[in-house]
């Protein structure tokens, strides 16, 4: 376009060239050339400022395609996630609308189990403190066994120590007429009725007595037992009664106490010993034969340990 305005010029000139014309009208037409190149200028300007617009539009149309596009995909993940959050929120919504329908079942059974933890809270702390008590008690408990197992390991020691020395007094008597066995704990001495009396006598005889002394000497230094002398008979009734024996009953306590009068009189305390008669209340054997009768005709002595150390310990139990 510029050539084609400097041709137009250079046209006009050789045109004024070939022409005669005015001075004033010269100066006319070169102000007018002078405008044209001017406006000619302008113009050039515009359109070069008119490109760089055109180029910088191009440039952002091309950068807001690409924002669309970019836009496009995120508003489809963005409606995909609105429909994903709106079936969850109708999942929620629904869940939420049941809770409201069951709450006050709920409240209920929270309630219910509120008070059943509570329940089994102070049920444990019972079961707790009776635990804590049981295990003290059970320490104690464990603590007396052993103190009654020594106790009575200690008596029964003493028991059998007792049995041998009575036994080692006795020798010299046969076995038919006494015996000396432990039994419960006791020591049992069985004189049999040839040893002691005359039949239906309540009289010592002197080999009876002999005995008696050497039972008495083995046993009188012995403070911590107790000493029971049990006179017994067979069924046969007694041949002579009297004003204080009638029967063997009487037969049996007076020989008791006969035997008991002996050995105290060896030395036995009397705050030890016991009288007593069963008999023919309680047999060896039943009273069948004669063998059998004169088995049952016997006074035992029967020496029992002292435990009030162990009913003491007993009685705290």
């Amino acid at each position: 376009m510029e050539r084609f305005f400097q041709l137009a010029v250079l046209i006009l000139l050789a045109s004024l060239q070939s022409c005669i014309v005015t001075k004033r009208k010269y100066d006319d037409m070169l102000a007018q050339k002078v405008k044209t190149e001017g406006e000619l200028a302008d113009k050039s300007d515009q359109l070069t400022k008119a490109q760089n617009q055109l180029k910088d539009l191009t440039e952002k149309l091309t950068k807001l395609k690409s924002d669309t596009t970019a836009l496009g995909e995120q508003k489809r993940s963005s409606s995909q996630k609105l429909t994903d959050l709106n079936k969850e929120y109708d999942q929620l919504n629904a869940y939420y609308k049941n809770l409201l329908n069951n709450s006050g079942k709920l409240n209920r059974d929270l309630t219910q189990n509120r008070e059943q933890l509570f329940a089994i809270q102070e049920n444990l702390d019972k079961t707790r403190k009776l635990n804590d008590s049981l295990g003290t008690s059970l320490a104690e408990r464990e603590k007396k066994v052993k103190e009654l197992e020594m106790i009575l390991s200690n008596k029964d020691k003493a028991v059998l120590d007792l049995k041998n020395k009575i036994s080692n007094a006795l020798l010299n008597f046969k076995e038919n007429d006494l015996t000396v066995n432990v039994k419960n704990g006791k020591v049992y001495v069985s004189l049999a009725e040839q040893l002691l009396f005359g039949s239906g006598s309540i009289e010592v005889d002197t080999k009876g007595v002999g005995a008696l002394q050497q039972l008495a000497k083995a046993i009188k230094d012995q403070k911590d037992i107790q000493i029971m002398v049990e006179g017994h008979t067979d069924n046969v009734p007694i041949g002579k009664k009297s004003q204080y024996m009638q029967d063997n009953w009487d037969l049996s306590v007076m020989r008791a106490t006969s035997i008991t009068k002996i050995l105290t009189k060896a030395g036995v305390s009397t705050n030890q010993i016991t009288a007593s008669g069963k008999g023919e209340y309680s047999p060896l054997v039943g009273n069948t034969s004669d063998q059998n009768k004169q088995k049952n005709r016997r006074t035992e002595i029967i020496i029992t340990p002292n435990l009030d150390e162990l009913f003491k310990i007993l009685g705290t139990n």
